[in-house]
């Protein structure tokens, strides 16, 4: 099989249209190509009045191709992606707690090896979790333990189910392709910017998790992880709590793919005296535009093409004061969601479904903090600074989950908003008119004002006045990183237990946590074989 890469195609192209540059290209007859497909396609729109896809494809020739590959410098030799899958020797089940991206993947991973992993996930299934997000968003009635941070899927169920990735690591492919297998659209395997949309990830991972019990894997919801047990620096058990009762799980292998909002098993796992350090991360607030404001500013005149659908962007910006500012998580055609899971705090995320096709467009506008802006040299002080900011959201929104909203205009100078503009607030009734400026640290409202003025610059309408803030957005990644061994990817401290996934500081997103997931049950089948 032949890859051509850096193919020009129309946005109204056809199948026939794909064989033919194809044939052109490689200067062949089509006749001469049995099969074609695309392999990856991205949008070309640097040139407003030009706008066009730009692909890679896939060709198999009715003949010998050698001659093809020395004469086409566009053309390179392509073999589909495999994954072998390594049968599980061990005696013990695994354990895998939490069933985020990183969690799901290693218990399939597992599964498809025949180790009949145990999966445990605090939060309910996926269905039961939904019902009691669209109650919390429409009465303000919080359950610590089924929210939009916990339950089966992690926080990304309710988010934009965004695919893309900046890791090179060829499993990606696996779990996108696994994903297709279990209910995804098929256009996730070649576009460049991948996405399945909240309401279609949700009928994936109930498909991923009936495969998983089809393979002999236990699947326990509303069963938390209370801690684990050692022998000689090994782990020989797995505490739970499941039904008001404390049990224990014989095994030798667990991974922690415990997600980055799992505050309180943060704090049981520095008890242990496990290695912790405090990382990186970003905090901000979510900026929403009109979607058709967004999509001009973009795409220009071919704006609304349905091949292109809701327009993306990414921006950042490195400022003179040493902070970076950047749009992360961004949801073309989506909306702003209240993303709480703790008592009084409220954080914000964003969502969009499979047509992105809602009013709004929005993303995360954030400035970078590390751990000298903690004021502490505890291994948690990222996780308490973010509670701070969160408390303080919660109070400015007045309460009882309303969140706190600004016109971009009224945060640059100061001042609490009275209405809005163009734009009104996606996140639904439950918001109240404050002034961001007393949520988020002085320097990092200054960053993200700065910021917007430098971007607008760049994004026509970006630095709108009437463009809409909403605090406070905390969760962008996780606070701490649990020490591991790169090798082995085993706590540096204890033998079997397997720090994994966002949580625990190795990943950020959907593709990478499932790829890390995909790692870990690697190195676990691995060690069983020796």
């Amino acid at each position: 099989m032949i890859r051509l890469n850096n193919l020009r195609l129309e946005l109204n192209y056809t199948d026939k249209d794909i064989k033919n540059r194809a044939a052109r290209e490689l200067r062949v007859e089509e006749k001469a190509i049995k099969a074609v497909s695309i392999f990856r396609r991205s949008v070309d729109a640097r040139k407003k009045d030009d706008v066009h896809f730009l692909c890679s494809v896939d060709v198999d020739l009715a003949f010998s191709e050698d001659r093809i590959l020395r004469k086409c410098k566009n053309a390179v030799k392509a073999k589909p992606y495999r994954y072998d899958i390594t049968k599980y020797t061990g005696t013990h089940s695994p354990v895998i707690v939490g069933m985020g991206p990183a969690g799901i993947f290693a218990a399939l991973i597992l599964a498809q090896s025949g180790a009949k992993p145990i999966v445990i996930e605090r939060g309910k299934d996926v269905d039961r979790r939904t019902a009691d997000v669209q109650k919390f968003w429409s009465t303000g009635t919080l359950s610590s333990e089924s929210n939009v941070q916990f339950g089966e899927g992690g926080a990304g169920t309710f988010s934009d189910g965004k695919l893309n990735t900046g890791t090179k690591d060829m499993r990606q492919r696996k779990v996108l392709e696994e994903f297709v297998l279990h209910g995804a659209p098929d256009e996730i395997l070649y576009n460049a910017k991948p996405h399945i949309g909240t309401d279609k990830l949700k009928t994936t991972i109930k498909n991923i998790r009936e495969e998983i019990l089809a393979l002999g894997g236990t699947v326990l919801f509303d069963t938390k992880f209370s801690g684990f047990q050692t022998k000689n620096e090994k782990v020989v058990s797995a505490q739970i709590e499941h039904n008001g009762k404390t049990e224990s799980i014989e095994t030798d292998s667990i991974i922690l793919a415990i997600g980055h909002s799992a505050r309180d098993t943060f704090e049981m796992l520095y008890d242990k005296k496990l290695p912790i350090e405090a990382k990186s991360f970003s905090v901000g607030a979510r900026i929403e535009h009109l979607r058709e404001k967004i999509d001009e500013a973009q795409y220009g005149r071919f704006a609304g093409n349905e091949r292109l659908g809701s327009a993306s962007y990414k921006m950042n910006v490195h400022l003179e004061n040493g902070r970076g500012v950047y749009t992360f998580c961004m949801c073309p055609g989506g909306r702003v969601v209240n993303a709480s899971s703790e008592s009084g705090m409220l954080v914000t995320n964003g969502m969009s479904e499979f047509a992105r096709n809602d009013v709004n467009s929005n993303s995360a506008l954030l400035v970078g903090v590390n751990p000298s802006d903690f004021r502490s040299d505890h291994p948690l002080a990222g996780m308490y600074f973010q509670r701070e900011i969160e408390k303080k959201a919660y109070k400015a929104g007045g309460g009882d989950y309303f969140a706190p909203v600004q016109r971009l205009e009224d945060f640059v100078n100061g001042r609490r908003s009275e209405k809005t503009g163009e734009v009104t607030p996606s996140i639904g009734k439950r918001y109240s008119f404050a002034d961001i400026n007393e949520i988020l640290p002085d320097y990092v409202c200054e960053s993200m004002k700065k910021g917007i003025s430098a971007m607008g610059r760049k994004l026509d309408g970006f630095d709108s006045g009437d463009a809409l803030l909403t605090a406070a957005e905390t969760r962008s990644s996780s606070p701490i990183r649990i020490l591991r061994n790169t090798d082995t990817l085993e706590s540096i401290a204890v033998e079997g237990l397997y720090p994994c996934g966002e949580g625990a500081g190795y990943a950020g997103g959907i593709i990478s946590a499932a790829v890390d997931g995909i790692k870990c049950a690697e190195k676990i089948i691995e060690k069983q074989c020796y």
